[in-house]
């Protein structure tokens, strides 16, 4: 079993709360939140920052309105689409979904002209948090979130 832990680089800190179920990653960007959630939220734009192999996803599909879903297919995974349903949505700042039975909430939070973005994956149990260690959805996610940066700040260039 592994204790809470906290990592951080110079671009981004996370965070494992074993009491809480949870995953969280903080990351700031120069644009808005709007910009940031256009990011998360238009397939043409997830589809390029997605897959943590940095690779453009094959298909993207997303249905922005609660109870709306989403379907994230990697190019050299088609076998294993990251899928979703839409719980919660507030423009700019909030979007949480459900997904492989974890809760995400991203919250963007305008910050000294730029966004610090919170992403908080909660597992069910333990051993679902585990389980996702153990596939390295920590690792994969701060990938993910390291081609996130990268798209915005193309996007605001």
């Amino acid at each position: 079993m592994l204790a809470n832990a906290e990592r951080s680089t110079p671009a981004q800190t996370i965070a494992i709360d074993r009491q809480a179920h949870t995953i969280t990653l903080w990351r700031r960007f120069a644009a808005s939140p709007a910009k940031v959630f256009a990011a998360w939220t238009e397939p043409d734009h997830v589809r390029m920052w997605w897959d943590p192999s940095g690779a453009p996803l094959a298909r993207c599909e997303i249905d922005l309105r609660i109870g709306g879903g989403f379907a994230f297919v990697p190019a050299g995974q088609p076998h294993m689409p990251f899928t979703g349903v839409y719980k919660e949505i507030a423009a700019p700042d909030t979007l949480v979904f459900d997904a492989n039975g974890a809760l995400g909430r991203v919250t963007l939070d305008d910050r000294d002209g730029g966004t610090l973005m919170t992403v908080c994956i909660t597992c069910g149990s333990d051993e679902h948090l585990d389980m996702y260690l153990k596939l390295g959805i920590d690792v994969g996610t701060a990938r993910t979130m390291d081609n996130l940066v990268s798209h915005v700040d193309r996007l605001a260039a």
